[in-house]
């Protein structure tokens, strides 16, 4: 990619590696440090035509989830990606619903 100088590379993890959850505490570690490495990926490629974005999903996907749990359908949360890729704007997006 980066000798093509073009090129987007998203990745996704759940709210806990912004915002964490006890129950989740082990999982959040882990995905905290993916979300700074991509960030860090992000800073490194600037100017290079090289994209590189964190997605934070922040809800549960899908029916069935806990009473009062925000949830959303994958259409609903595609347009971020979509979005990323195309104006190569941000490092990082917090989907919550």
């Amino acid at each position: 990619m980066r000798k093509a100088g073009a090129g987007t590379l998203l990745f996704t993890t759940g709210g806990g590696s912004v915002h964490p959850v006890p129950m989740f505490g082990n999982v959040n570690a882990a995905a905290t440090a993916l979300r700074n490495w991509v960030i860090n990926l992000h800073n490194e490629l600037t100017g290079t035509g090289v994209h590189a974005a964190h997605v934070a999903v922040n809800i549960l996907i899908g029916d069935g989830g806990q009473p009062g749990f925000p949830t959303a359908t994958p259409e609903q949360i595609a347009p971020l990606y979509w979005d990323l890729y195309e104006r190569n704007h941000r490092s990082e997006i917090v989907f919550s619903g």
